[in-house]
């Protein structure tokens, strides 16, 4: 039979709804995350579903084809993240429904975020205004070179429970607001080490299972010195393992200190926001400054 197979088919649209991110099967968001590269596993979606909202597009036959989600840091500020859409929908318009349902489930609130590549046009036209690139740095990482203690007159140890609090607010300027909620959940799931002058908190670091390793952050400190300083041991533990720091800096003692441990600049992502005062704090009047993300959907 002599048949004439066209070169091209058309294939019907399908339709697809939304689902709350909580309602759907943890496996099929790790699946989703999978198909993009994304190296969240099904334990990271999970910790990041009891931290924030989001919601889920389904097609007709109940796939997850794409997620958004937030996490509120008080009343008037979320922070954005797990924006994914499968590969085959990723120009239709998915993602920019996704986001339009987020922001219409937060009226008045302000956003903060970081955008790849591929999604900074979409949050450009949601009115999402550029502050600053994320440099992902990650590797085996190797035992800090140079001394291992710490700045003269300084103490470093591991956090207590009775530390959190004096967290939550050394970390809030940095951060741009308190996040009680997080910080907290936070603590109590990662290795954490506090740099004291006498009392006096002066820098803090966090570090957590995530992806193919480890994740180190937040880091917060008052000075450049100060956050190497608990960033050293943080290392030193997971020496010889895969390590993820997500930082601001791109050149600097901080980020010269990160990349001879093995950690090199991996990818980049932007920073955008919508609203007022939500950009991240900057150094001066002894405030704290952000050294390293707790994750690119956390801030």
């Amino acid at each position: 039979m002599d048949l004439k197979v066209p070169e091209t088919l058309h294939v019907d649209a399908f339709q697809m709804r939304f689902a709350h991110v909580a309602d759907v099967d943890l496996e099929q968001l790790h699946a989703l995350s999978i198909a993009v590269g994304w190296p969240h596993r099904a334990e990271d979606w999970q910790y990041l579903r009891e931290l924030g909202d989001g919601f889920v597009a389904l097609d007709d036959i109940g796939r997850v084809m794409g997620s958004a989600m937030w996490f509120r840091h008080g009343e008037h500020f979320a922070t954005l993240g797990m924006l994914i859409t499968s590969p085959r929908l990723q120009t239709n318009g998915t993602a920019k429904w996704l986001m339009q349902r987020v922001l219409a489930e937060c009226p008045g609130m302000s956003f903060r975020l970081n955008a790849t590549r591929a999604a900074r046009r979409l949050y450009r036209s949601l009115d999402f205004v550029t502050q600053q690139t994320v440099f992902q740095c990650q590797g085996k990482a190797r035992k800090p070179d140079g001394a291992d203690e710490p700045p003269t007159g300084h103490e470093i140890r591991q956090l207590r429970a009775s530390d959190l609090d004096a967290v939550i607010a050394f970390d809030a300027p940095g951060f741009a607001v308190p996040r009680p909620v997080h910080l907290a959940r936070l603590f109590v799931s990662s290795l954490c080490y506090g740099l004291f002058r006498g009392r006096e908190l002066r820098a803090c670091s966090m570090s957590r299972a995530f992806g193919r390793g480890h994740v180190l952050g937040p880091i917060a400190a008052l000075s450049v010195e100060e956050a190497i300083a608990v960033a050293r041991p943080q290392v030193a533990v997971h020496a010889g393992r895969f390590l993820r720091v997500d930082t601001h800096f791109e050149g600097g003692p901080f980020a010269s200190f990160i990349q001879r441990c093995g950690l090199p600049i991996f990818d980049t992502v932007t920073t955008m926001t919508l609203g007022d005062g939500v950009d991240y704090g900057t150094a001066g009047d002894e405030s704290a400054v952000l050294f390293a993300l707790a994750s690119q959907s956390l801030g």
